[in-house]
C-alpha cells in the first residue's frame, strides 16, 4: 500500500511548493484592533508544508513564489531563509514605490482563546504572487533538469486571481511529465472566493485540477464547499464528525477521480478556541486508516492542517506504513498548534515522542 515515488538520487529536492508567502503580523495575547505591537513571521498554506518538511523532518524543499522587491519582500525572504527552504525559484517583481501595481501580502491574525475564536484579516490584493501567469516560471527546469520527488500546491493559491489556477495546472502538467507525485490541499477560504465566483467557481477550478493529482488533503468544509461532495452524518457547524460519512465521501471522490490514490482529511471539532478534538483519516489505494479524535490544547491553530499534511507527506516519502504516516501527520499538526505562528517549531524527536503517547513531563 505504498506510493511509487521517485528515488531521491538525481533529485535536487524532495518536495517543491507553489504558493503565496505573506508576512504575518501577530498581536500575541491581544486582538488585532487593540494591538500596539506585533510579532512578525512568514506563512502561507503551501509554503508551510515545505517549511515543515525542511525544519522538522530534514528534507530538501523549495518554494516557488513571487515577491515585490522592497523591504517587506526582503523581510519575508529573510524569514524563509531562516526556515531553510530553498528560495532559488523566488521571482522578484519591481516595486513601484507605492504598491499601486504590485505589493506583498500581509496577514493580521489573532489566535483566539476560550469562547473567542481565532480570526484573520488579510491584506493581500494585487500581490506579486497573485499576478503570476503561465510562462513565468521554469517548470521543466525545476522538475526535469533539477528534479523533485513531490510537488504541492492548493486552493489558496488558485483563488488568488484569474491566472493562478492556470499556473498550478501548468506546474502539474510538467510534474506529471517528469513522474513527480502531486498533492493538493483544498484549503477552502470563503473570503478568497467571495468576489471570485464563490463556491461554484471554487468547485469548477478544483474539479478541473483533480485529474492531475495523486494526493488530496482537506477537512470537512473543504470537500463540501470546495469540491461539492457531501458528507453524511455531520451538522452545519461540524460539531459532530461521523467518520463513516467521511469514508463514504472519500470513496465517492476516488471513484470520480481514479487517478487519486491518497486522500487525507483532518478531523477537528472546535469545542473552544483553546481545546479542539483532533484526529485524522487516511485513504491509500483502497484501504482506510484512522486516528480517532482526542482533545488537544491549542495555542495557535493556524497552520495545523499544513503540518498535518507535511507529516503525512514525510511518511510517504520515507516509505513508512500508511498508519505511521497518518499518526505522524496528526502528531505534527498537534505540536504545531502548541506554538505561535503559521509554521511548525517541532522536531522529529518530539513528533516521535507524541506518536508514542508519551506525556509532557519536562525534559532536561
Amino acid at each position: 500500500m505504498k506510493m511509487q515515488i521517485r528515488s531521491a538520487k538525481g533529485c535536487q529536492w524532495d518536495e517543491v511548493s507553489l504558493g503565496e508567502v505573506m508576512l504575518r503580523l501577530d498581536p500575541g495575547e491581544r486582538r488585532v484592533h487593540t494591538a500596539r505591537t506585533f510579532d512578525v513571521g512568514e506563512g502561507g498554506g503551501e509554503y508551510n508544508v515545505a517549511r515543515g518538511l525542511r525544519r522538522c523532518f530534514g528534507l530538501r524543499t523549495a518554494v516557488v513564489t513571487a515577491l515585490a522587491d522592497n523591504a517587506v519582500g526582503r523581510l519575508i525572504e529573510d524569514l524563509m531563509l531562516q526556515g531553510g527552504v530553498d528560495t532559488s525559484n523566488l521571482r522578484w517583481v519591481d516595486y513601484d514605490g507605492v504598491g499601486r501595481e504590485v505589493r506583498n501580502g500581509l496577514n493580521f491574525t489573532e489566535r483566539g482563546f476560550g469562547p473567542r475564536a481565532a480570526a484573520g484579516c488579510s491584506d493581500r490584493g494585487h500581490s506579486a504572487a497573485s499576478q503570476l501567469k503561465p510562462g513565468d516560471l521554469p517548470w521543466k527546469a525545476i522538475f526535469g533538469e533539477r528534479g523533485a520527488r513531490w510537488f504541492h500546491t492548493g486552493g489558496i493559491f488558485c483563488a488568488l486571481s484569474e491566472t493562478t489556477a492556470a499556473v498550478a495546472r501548468e506546474a502539474m502538467e510538467a510534474a506529471r511529465e517528469h513522474d513527480v507525485r502531486i498533492s493538493y490541499d483544498f484549503n477552502y477560504r470563503p473570503s478568497l472566493w467571495k468576489n471570485f465566483g464563490g463556491q461554484q467557481r471554487a468547485r469548477e477550478i478544483n474539479r478541473s485540477l483533480m485529474p492531475y493529482v495523486d494526493c488530496v488533503f482537506g477537512n470537512e468544509e473543504d470537500f463540501v464547499a470546495g469540491l461539492g461532495f457531501e458528507i453524511s452524518g455531520v451538522d452545519s457547524s461540524y460539531s459532530q464528525l461521523d467518520t463513516n460519512g467521511f469514508r463514504r465521501m472519500i470513496s465517492e471522490v476516488v471513484s470520480a477521480y481514479p487517478n487519486i490514490s491518497v486522500v487525507a482529511t483532518s478531523l477537528r471539532t472546535a469545542k473552544t478556541a483553546s481545546v479542539n478534538g483532533w484526529g485524522g483519516i487516511l485513504y491509500i489505494k483502497g484501504e482506510f486508516y484512522e486516528v480517532p479524535q482526542r482533545d488537544i490544547e491549542i495555542m495557535d491553530r493556524v497552520g495545523g492542517g499544513d503540518s498535518f499534511a507535511s507529516g503525512i507527506i514525510y511518511g510517504l516519502l520515507a516509505e513508512q506504513s500508511p498508519q505511521w504516516a497518518l499518526e505522524c501527520g496528526v502528531a505534527h499538526g498537534a505540536l504545531a498548534m502548541s506554538t505561535p505562528g503559521d509554521t511548525s517549531m517541532a522536531s522529529l524527536a518530539e513528533v516521535r515522542r507524541a506518536m508514542s503517547g508519551a506525556g509532557a513531563r519536562i525534559e532536561r
